[in-house]
């Protein structure tokens, strides 16, 4: 047997935190945080990645979404939107094993089906091998700026305080808490936009699971889920190849921006799963009979809050294929707002339309140095719900990159919007399979 390990005896003292500095911070480790800072380290700046959960990823991950959705357009003859990082995790993925293409016979819509575990390691490796700096379990206790420029943010850890400083800043974090923990304007719905706990279920029958039809389904809890306390009455349920786990996305709560009500949210969303399990080994007991919830996911968040950008992309923008002046990404996906308990409101567009989304909503009024990426940049509630899905994100996560890598020292304002729309011709003109 070893020696015990000899142990010394210490009492927390006041320290100045620990400073890191960095060209670019990016706040909010979710899909388009990632995309930012790869894309950024990939251009010789010095990244930190921050993240207040316990792992990388946000809800691509954590909220096992399991379906990568808008790098295409629409109808059968659809084409790919989106490349760069996007066109290299699909390829690498694919080659593993672990994405699968899907493509709806209905509309010629085309996604992908995702291994949540692998898909965060592919994430790890390339942020590791781009030497990007990590911080996961910090949470922002504060955001700096010095008149238009944000300075430093400071982060509480259970190791320490940390202050990151930078030249630029992205804020990813979803509900825009880099922008409103700096005191700057945001944006909040008047009205409920629901999320949803998606969550994967084991041990059904591998079999009989061919037969199952989500308009079946669809009908049967309008006509009966209440009758189990369930609010949604569509959703999809969606088996994995290779897994043989099926993905359950059939639930929608509120997500409110009020701590203790957000853990309710939390309890609430798995109850609801629990309810939506029973439901199905009722009315589909030769698929459902011996099935259970392999895990929950965290909570799945839509729209919550937003940056007040130096425009605002409304629905009339996208529903006409505007290209602005200062375009940096595209996308294709459809209205998918989620503001009743019951239904998701869908507007669809022709095959192949094609809309651009413009610098100007994601960068702060009111900042210089500070770039909005994913869902918390500035659209009316309409057009934030076509692009806050993940093709989409991802572009914009690169476009923030690029944007403050141009910027440097200087103000985003500034920027040659020629140059920017040059180095990001790829997800701007370019066409793939």
């Amino acid at each position: 047997m070893s020696e015990v390990i000899p142990t010394r005896i210490v009492r927390k003292a006041t320290a100045a935190p620990a400073v890191i500095v960095a060209d670019m911070a990016v706040l909010g480790a979710g899909i388009s945080g990632v995309s930012a800072a790869l894309e950024g380290a990939r251009l010789g700046r010095r990244v930190v990645l921050i993240d207040g959960a316990p792992k990388i990823g946000g809800q691509a991950i954590g909220s096992i979404i399991g379906t990568l959705i808008g790098l295409y357009t629409h109808g059968p003859d659809a084409y790919r939107i989106t490349g760069g990082i996007a066109s290299e995790m699909v390829a690498d993925l694919t080659a593993e094993g672990a994405m699968f293409q899907r493509r709806s016979v209905k509309t010629g819509t085309i996604t992908f089906q995702y291994d949540e575990v692998k898909m965060q390691r592919w994430i790890e490796r390339k942020l590791t091998e781009a030497g990007v700096t990590i911080l996961v379990g910090a949470t922002m206790t504060a955001a700096v700026m010095a008149g238009r420029r944000m300075r430093h943010v400071e982060l509480a850890t259970r190791y320490g305080t940390v202050r990151v400083e930078a030249t630029g800043f992205v804020d990813a974090s979803g509900d825009a808490a880099l922008c409103w923990e700096a005191g700057l304007p945001t944006r909040e719905p008047e009205a409920p936009i629901y999320g949803s706990m998606n969550f994967l279920i084991e041990n059904y029958d591998l079999d009989a699971v061919k037969e199952l039809s989500m308009p079946d389904v669809a009908a049967r809890l309008r006509a009966e889920g209440a009758d189990y306390g369930l609010v949604r009455h569509e959703g999809f349920l969606m088996h994995m190849p290779g897994m043989n786990v099926m993905l359950a996305n059939i639930t929608h709560f509120e997500t409110p921006l009020d701590p203790v009500a957000a853990a309710a949210m939390v309890i609430e969303g798995h109850a609801q799963g629990d309810a939506v399990l029973r439901f199905l080994k009722d009315k589909f007991s030769a698929i459902f009979a011996d099935a259970r919830v392999r895990v929950y996911g965290n909570p799945g968040i839509r729209q919550t809050r937003w940056i007040v950008g130096r425009q605002q992309l409304k629905v009339a923008d996208i529903r006409a294929g505007l290209r602005p002046s200062d375009a940096v990404a595209r996308s294709a996906w459809w209205v998918e707002l989620h503001d009743t308990r019951e239904e998701t409101s869908w507007e669809a567009f022709p095959d192949n339309h094609v809309y651009f989304i413009p610098l100007g909503c994601m960068v702060p009024a009111a900042a210089d140095n500070i770039v909005a990426a994913g869902r918390c940049v500035d659209a009316d509630s309409h057009a934030l719900s076509a692009i806050r899905v993940m093709g989409p994100c991802m572009a914009m996560g690169v476009a923030a990159a690029h944007a403050l890598d141009l910027a440097g020292t200087g103000s985003l304002a500034q920027l040659d919007h020629a140059e920017l729309q040059q180095r990001l011709s790829f997800n701007l003109d370019g066409i793939s399979a």
